[in-house]
């Protein structure tokens, strides 16, 4: 009777399994393939009865494989279960995957292999790149480097700023710089909505970036309370030159180019 049981078990354990509709697959010690259910059998074409008996790492062929990063290493090793991303090649296909994996053990609490939970993430990392793709647009709409004259370009900025938005206005600032010659480059803050140290040294670093192409930076839009801070901050914008109104800075930036600007008669 208990064998009986015990049979049933199984039975209905496999039978719950093989419904998963994620892959999951047992592997022994030797990473050789004992089990793997129906959703396994179609992420890798392939039949249990082909698939029984080979390495897992010669199926899948992930990134993992074969290195510390295995999970199923650390299974077989009795690592605590840790879902990571993973990306797996099969049939000459790359597949984005998470992927859990644990130990087996015996009745004496011996491992005797390991179980592993896979899921396919293309849909999610396509809407990743998406996202990532959206935001990269955003930004650069957010951040335009403007031709007002010959070689002089302005760079209004709106918003915040922090580490990533500086790296997108010091690349754009610099590819404008490339494109054109650009000679001096207006960077008008008067729509970032508060200046404090960091902002301060993202916009110090960017003036210097511009310095080494060649090209002269000047700060427009200080306002008084932006003024007031910076000082308040004991923050030195050094030899970076600065202007209240965009005006101001352009008259600046003609005159370090050697332009006049005199009324039509």
């Amino acid at each position: 009777m208990q064998n009986n049981k015990e049979k049933f078990s199984e039975e209905l354990a496999i039978d719950l399994l093989q419904q998963i509709p994620t892959p999951v697959m047992a592997v022994d010690t030797n990473y050789n393939i004992i089990f793997i259910n129906k959703a396994g059998e179609a992420l890798t074409e392939k039949n249990f009865a082909e698939l029984k008996g080979q390495r897992c790492y010669d199926v899948f062929n992930s990134k993992h494989c074969k290195t510390e990063d295995c999970r199923m290493r650390g299974a077989l090793q009795g690592d605590e279960p840790v879902t990571v991303r993973n990306e797996i090649l099969v049939n000459g296909a790359s597949i984005p995957i998470e992927y859990t994996a644990g130990s087996l053990r015996d009745a004496q609490g011996n491992i005797v292999g390991g179980l592993e939970y896979i899921l396919d993430i293309t849909e999610r990392v396509r809407q990743e790149e998406r996202l990532r793709e959206q935001s990269r647009t955003i930004m650069e709409i957010s951040t335009p480097a403007i031709k007002l004259w010959d070689r002089i370009v302005v760079l209004p900025v709106v918003g915040v700023v922090d580490s990533l938005r500086a790296q997108q206005m010091m690349n754009t600032m610099l590819e404008k710089i490339m494109e054109i010659s650009a000679k001096v480059i207006i960077l008008d803050i008067q729509g970032v909505a508060a200046v404090d140290t960091a902002v301060a040294n993202h916009l110090i670093k960017v003036a210097k970036a511009t310095r080494l192409m060649g090209c002269q930076c000047i700060i427009s839009g200080i306002s008084p309370a932006v003024a007031e801070t910076l000082v308040q901050l004991g923050i030195d914008l050094g030899d970076v030159s600065t202007n209240s109104t965009l005006q101001d800075a352009l008259s600046d930036a003609f005159a370090l180019n050697h332009l006049t600007v005199t009324a039509k008669k």
